[in-house]
């Protein structure tokens, strides 16, 4: 007759063994009380006992539940951050540095994008109100007012980019747009370009708004009035910048370089210049604006603005967190400037047809000059 065996049991900590804060404290000896203060950060704590509570947590593998520990805390210790194209690599590169930023300081992210629909945009604010969010960047490069006022009303901290402040708790990150866009127009003037045209965003945000308003005084600065041709609303897709391409090519006066808005736009201008059995730079400059990670592997890498995808995380966290953790009497009106600056690479050049002076070859029947130069060394 076989006996039967008894089943093995399962260490706690294991996948189907539940643990909870009781667990802990009979593991470390110590009251529920204290394994609680000690998880929430109370500094009160005697630090043996909080050594040895850690040291509890680490063998069971327990992990305390967050929404528990909001309750005593009363934060959530979560932040949301809204964007606007998730198919466009910016924003991902941007969602990880925030991500890594957040991680690093206690933080969890709820993420949410909007495709720049005002359906979207309410559920991803109504999201950020059901899980109780202790505040929200959006980074969305858009005029989002209307729908942000339920968070604002909430008082829940906001970070709004290119939007006036009108509310401490609103801080603002400026972008330079200026500055990169500035040093995209006189790099193209110094290479001797003059019909530079220019690809915006969609005329409804005003990120887009503000980088054509940079693009128009950059070439008043060198003298230079765009026609109204060349300056073309695109929608910041790969798309959009074919379409806008095809446009350009077919105008009677073709311009010889042209500026996007961002670098999908700039990279879909590449598609179509090379469709139209042309190349960049030597029938057309291009110059794109973000300098997202693929820029330097597309052909020829391009010549972009760089907006640091870093800066505006690291701008964005700090901003939040500002917010939730200073005294309420300490809140107010905050803004960050980000810059942004020209990469140079290859998708730049002279204007096509343009002669450069012949260098003299001495061992072409030219006459060798016995002068000797006064950079020469002496022998």
């Amino acid at each position: 007759m076989k006996t039967a065996r008894a089943k093995p049991q399962k260490k706690r900590g294991e996948r189907g063994a539940r643990l909870d804060i009781r667990d802990v404290a009979r593991h470390a000896n110590v009251s529920i009380a204290t394994v609680s203060r000690t998880i929430n950060g109370v500094p009160t704590v005697n630090a043996a006992l909080t050594q040895r509570v850690w040291k509890a947590v680490r063998e069971l593998n327990y992990y305390p539940n967050t929404q528990a520990r909001a309750l005593v805390s009363g934060r959530s210790k979560l932040f949301g951050l809204i964007i606007s194209e998730i198919t466009n690599p910016f924003f991902p590169e941007l969602i990880h540095g925030f991500e890594d930023i957040a991680v690093q300081n206690g933080y969890e992210i709820l993420l949410g994008s909007t495709s720049h629909d005002p359906a979207r945009m309410e559920q991803c604010i109504r999201r950020m109100l059901e899980r109780d969010v202790d505040g929200v960047a959006v980074m969305t490069f858009g005029i989002e007012e209307p729908f942000l006022q339920e968070l604002a009303a909430r008082n829940i901290p906001l970070v709004l980019v290119d939007t006036p402040s009108v509310s401490p708790l609103i801080k603002t990150l400026h972008v330079d747009y200026k500055q990169g866009i500035r040093q995209g127009v006189q790099h193209l003037a110094v290479l001797g370009h003059q019909r530079i045209a220019f690809i915006t965003g969609p005329l409804n945000l005003r990120s887009a708004q503000l980088r054509k308003a940079a693009f128009v005084s950059s070439m008043e600065e060198i003298g230079l009035e765009p026609a109204a041709a060349t300056l073309m609303e695109g929608d910041h897709t790969l798309e959009g910048g074919v379409r806008a391409a095809q446009a350009l090519l077919q105008l009677p006066h073709q311009p010889t370089a042209v500026m996007c808005s961002n670098d999908m736009t700039a990279i879909g201008v590449l598609k179509q210049v090379h469709r139209a059995g042309l190349s960049v730079p030597a029938d057309l400059s291009v110059i794109g604006f973000d300098d997202i990670h693929m820029t330097e592997f597309v052909y020829p890498p391009l010549t972009t603005v760089q907006m640091s995808r870093t800066d505006l995380a690291r701008a964005a966290f700090d901003l939040l967190r500002s917010s939730v953790e200073a005294a309420k009497d300490a809140k107010q009106h905050e803004s960050r400037k980000i810059p942004t600056t020209l990469t140079v690479r290859q998708s730049t050049g002279f204007p096509r047809g343009t002669k450069l002076p012949e260098k003299k070859n001495p061992g072409n029947g030219a006459k060798r000059s016995s002068a000797k130069s006064p950079s020469a060394k002496p022998q």
